[in-house]
């Protein structure tokens, strides 16, 4: 835009320039703002005991709760981590049921470490089933179409047993997801405080900081990025919606068909499922305390690099939720269409944004006065890179806030800074600009645009050593 309009109109793309510096503004002081709110909120959280406020419930011991792992070539020591974390959790152990999700096309590898696993962890919860999904015509393989086959598994016990599909919580987290052990209590309290719980999504905020010192430092950084990002969203009530691993109830899943087995991202897409099923009764709810996951980590640096550019191009294809839900705009009547516009209009927001974010904020302020000179001696178009420097210098001490978060969340989930690491936690965001490009800009841009051009992007597995 700034190369096309300034020849003819200058003063328009400087002014569309300066909005969008401020816009970006407003959002990094959001973002610091609400991550404290988040921290407040966790501090407090962490203090209750929730298992002891749950169980004084009178329907407390009709919940029963399934984890749906998914995994494909994982090995079986990062999957045994996760149980062993689930079997810390401060909660009836005998109503707690473990669904390992494999992939049949693994082959016997996958095979040999459900057995495994299943002959270590059966007696530990209520019980612990292995699944194998087998990829059919019109499925893309992802976590979408392995949790769909997963999940009817689920349906089917759960219905030779005689359980009520709403009493039932599914969580579904990924393979190194390791949960804080008063979660499933905390989200069992939520759930059964909640008159509408049947239309309730449930998501703690997922921190990459399990191997945080082993990751290289662009990644480092990229995942100290996400991790407060995700926690400032999280007190973010009206836009939230959970990412990774989340919890629901087993009749919602049943409700809109599971998840949409042709589809990349799967955590978003279902959200939108369910709201343009049942409009705005459909929340995703908050749990302050902090998920523990792994950065991107494999071996060597190149194809670390390689790996993280996947997992973000990966990400940006939820994109693709965006004609879904305008699609889903015209054939839902029944829901308030300001709702529904508002909803669209912030799934494009955090979309668009992420591949263009990096152009317009490093180099868009110099285009209007180069392309065009004689706007340059202007009074505006001599400002106009001032007025940016000066906007991105405001914005740019947020970060030492968000160092502060960054420090103290590790803190919380025990990853410990030792003095010699402090320099280079301040050193390393010098880097963020070539960082920022070619670790979300460019991955997002190629993401958006083989969506634009029709060309289809293949699910693969993010390595985390």
């Amino acid at each position: 835009m700034p190369i096309w309009l300034s020849p003819f109109h200058p003063a328009v793309a400087s002014y569309l320039i300066l909005a969008y510096f401020l816009y970006f503004l407003y959002k990094s002081t959001k973002t610091v703002y609400f991550a404290g709110i988040s921290y407040r909120l966790i501090n407090r959280s962490e203090k209750i005991n929730w298992y002891s406020k749950v169980s004084r419930k009178k329907n407390f011991h009709e919940i029963y709760h399934f984890f749906i792992i998914a995994n494909y070539k994982e090995t079986t020591s990062k999957l045994r981590k996760t149980l062993d974390r689930l079997a810390e959790q401060n909660y009836p152990k005998d109503k707690i049921y473990i669904v390992l999700a494999m992939e049949e096309r693994e082959g016997d590898i996958a095979k040999e470490r459900g057995i495994e696993l299943t002959k270590e962890y059966k007696s530990t919860f209520a019980d612990f089933y292995t699944t194998y999904h087998r990829l059919i015509d019109g499925e893309v393989v992802g976590k979408a179409s392995n949790g769909t086959h997963a999940a009817k598994f689920i349906s089917k016990i759960v219905k030779n047993k005689g359980i009520k599909s709403d009493k039932v919580i599914i969580t579904v987290c990924d393979a190194d997801s390791l949960m804080p052990k008063n979660y499933l209590a905390y989200v069992t309290y939520k759930f059964l405080l909640d008159k509408d719980r049947k239309y309730r999504f449930f998501w703690a905020p997922v921190l990459l900081y399990s191997n945080f010192w082993k990751l290289p430092l662009p990644v480092r950084v990229q995942s100290i990025l996400s991790s407060v990002a995700r926690f400032a969203y999280l007190s973010q009530k009206d836009d939230l919606i959970q990412i990774s691993t989340y919890s629901t109830n087993l009749w919602l899943l049943e409700e809109v068909g599971y998840w949409d087995t042709d589809i990349i991202p799967e955590d978003w897409h279902i959200y939108l499922q369910a709201f343009f099923t049942f409009g705005e009764k459909v929340k995703t709810i908050p749990i302050y305390l902090p998920i523990t996951r792994d950065g991107v980590l494999s071996e060597g640096l190149f194809n670390t690099f390689k790996s993280r550019y996947s997992q973000e191009r990966r990400w940006a294809w939820g994109a693709s939720d965006i004609p879904y839900a305008i699609m889903r705009f015209f054939n839902t009547p029944h829901i308030n269409p300001i709702v529904k516009l508002k909803r669209i209009l912030f799934i494009t927001e955090v979309h668009f944004f992420w591949p263009t974010s990096f152009f317009i904020l490093t180099i868009s302020a110099s285009i209007p006065p180069l392309i065009n000179p004689v706007f340059e001696r202007t009074v505006l178009g001599f400002l106009l890179p001032k007025l940016s420097s000066l906007i991105l210098t405001l914005t740019s001490l947020f970060l030492v806030i968000m160092v502060y978060f960054d420090y103290k969340l590790r803190e919380r989930v025990n990853v410990k800074t030792r003095i010699h690491n402090l320099p280079l936690l301040f050193i390393q965001w010098y880097l963020l600009p070539i960082i920022s490009f070619f670790f979300s800009s460019l991955p997002a841009l190629e993401s958006h645009t083989r969506l634009l051009l029709g060309k289809k992007l293949e699910y693969k597995v993010t390595k985390k050593m």
